[in-house]
């Protein structure tokens, strides 16, 4: 199989992956209180997460069989 993508969507996928990171690491951090840290830990988590189903979606429909080509 191959699956080809255009630069924004290459953008979009290292998008939410920061989210992702970011608010994963957020949820550890000590720098911000309990309270800041969770909200926007979870927030962040829940838009990285939230925003990878169509993405993964997109991704699979441009997959190509390499043998049709």
């Amino acid at each position: 199989m191959k699956t080809e993508l255009d630069l924004p969507t290459v953008g979009l996928i290292a998008g939410t992956r920061g989210m992702l990171g970011a608010g994963i690491g957020l949820l550890l951090a000590d720098r911000l209180s309990a309270e800041q840290r969770r909200t926007a830990g979870w927030t962040l988590l829940a838009v990285g997460a939230l925003t990878t189903v169509p993405l993964i979606l997109q991704v699979l429909d441009r997959r190509v069989d390499e043998h049709e080509t």
